[in-house]
């Protein structure tokens, strides 16, 4: 329950219409200096820091925020955000929208590519809430953080001692699991051998099937293993024409029969959208790693909402789960190697999801309402506008 508080200042203002001229000027210097403290203290920041409406228009902007998005203070009047980071607003859609239910908007995380003043790579985070005094209408404080060093030293970051004990974990892990699962092949075959004597019978049949359904499990397995290797080694995208789509289709297949035991339903609306230039592979953990995250976060009989949407400059794919949600000290960490809020959980899976998505020229995001659920956007630039980037026009 939130405390009200009740300052010397408060009880002044609670009377404001009973004090004299005297005692208001006092009030206004008061005010002013009190103004000026704050402005200081948020001038000092490296951080942008903003707050904005509904409708992206700027009401108040500290110094880091002029230097990383280019205006001066004499321009901020009628500026909007929107405008200032072209491609935001389109990004920020389920927010915007409200796709996660009535109530206070999500709590959100993104990356973005600034290209004026200079080209720079910022990291967003924008928490709704409403003034305490004046119209009730809903405003964002948005912080903004210089990332352009960090995301350049991704790759050498990915390459330092604690992620090398990991990989070397993972093959160790994979080794381990590989012996059994070799033995399970071979012994299956064997059965399958003595399985051909008994075909014509009935029982004979059962048997081969589950015979079958245990190879088709060991084969899956592997696969889990192949997918996951190749995903934390530091490797470049193999890039070709990809529909993402038809790879989406192909890792819902993949986890139709644990969805299905977990009793979550899934609703994929995925129109026709342009392709993209991806390495197939590497897609299919990312959205592996977000279907897994959406199902390991609700109770049985949830909903799983997959869009999609394209505009001039990229497609989008939303995955929007009606699990726990995510808490805000928690929210702005959940990019970070080892942190996790599972039981049992790596704090990896995220990581390499946004490793993939950088590597790809794309960005990934995150909303979230506590108690309401979650929703992920995957952007990936337009194959046509991907192709004058890499040549320079």
């Amino acid at each position: 329950m939130a405390v009200k508080k009740n300052t010397s200042l408060d009880r002044v203002l609670g009377r404001l219409d009973t004090l004299d001229s005297v005692n208001l000027a006092n009030l206004v210097q008061r005010l002013a200096r009190e103004r000026g403290l704050f402005e200081e203290i948020f001038n000092t920041l490296q951080e942008g820091i903003l707050v904005v409406d509904d409708d992206g228009a700027i009401e108040y902007a500290n110094a880091a925020a002029h230097r990383l998005i280019g205006i001066g203070s004499d321009d901020l009047p009628g500026q909007t955000l929107w405008r200032l980071v072209p491609g935001l607003r389109n990004s920020l859609g389920a927010v915007l929208g409200d796709d996660l239910g009535p109530g206070a908007a999500p709590l959100v995380a993104r990356e973005f590519e600034l290209t004026y003043p200079e080209i720079r790579t910022v990291r967003l985070y924008m928490v709704p809430f409403q003034a305490a005094v004046g119209p009730r209408v809903r405003r964002f404080a948005v912080i903004l953080t210089d990332i352009t060093k960090e995301k350049q030293s991704t790759e050498a970051r990915i390459e330092d001692e604690r992620t090398s004990s990991i990989l070397l974990l993972a093959a160790g892990v994979a080794h381990e699991l590989g012996n059994p699962l070799n033995s399970l092949t071979i012994h299956l075959q064997l059965i399958e051998r003595k399985l051909r004597k008994l075909k014509a019978s009935k029982e004979g049949a059962s048997l081969a099937e589950s015979v079958q359904i245990c190879r088709d499990e060991v084969t899956r397995l592997d696969g889990i293993i192949t997918h996951f290797l190749e995903a934390i080694r530091p490797r470049p995208p193999d890039l070709a024409d990809t529909d993402l789509t038809e790879v989406l289709a192909e890792v819902l297949r993949f986890q139709q029969r644990e969805l299905a035991d977990r009793s979550i339903a899934v609703e994929a609306e995925t129109a026709h959208l342009p392709q993209v230039l991806a390495d197939k592979n590497q897609l299919k953990q990312v959205f592996f790693n977000l279907t897994k995250n959406a199902m390991e976060a609700m109770r049985p009989g949830g909903r799983l909402k997959i869009k999609s949407r394209a505009d001039d400059e990229s497609v989008y794919l939303l995955f929007a789960d009606s699990g726990s949600g995510i808490k805000q000290e928690d929210l702005v960490r959940l990019f970070q190697p080892y942190h996790t809020t599972k039981t049992g959980g790596t704090g990896l899976g995220l990581m390499i999801a946004q490793r993939i998505m950088r590597d790809h020229g794309g960005h990934i995001g995150l909303e979230s309402k506590e108690g309401v659920g979650t929703i992920v956007t995957l952007q990936f630039p337009r194959k046509d506008r991907r192709a004058r980037m890499l040549g320079g026009g």
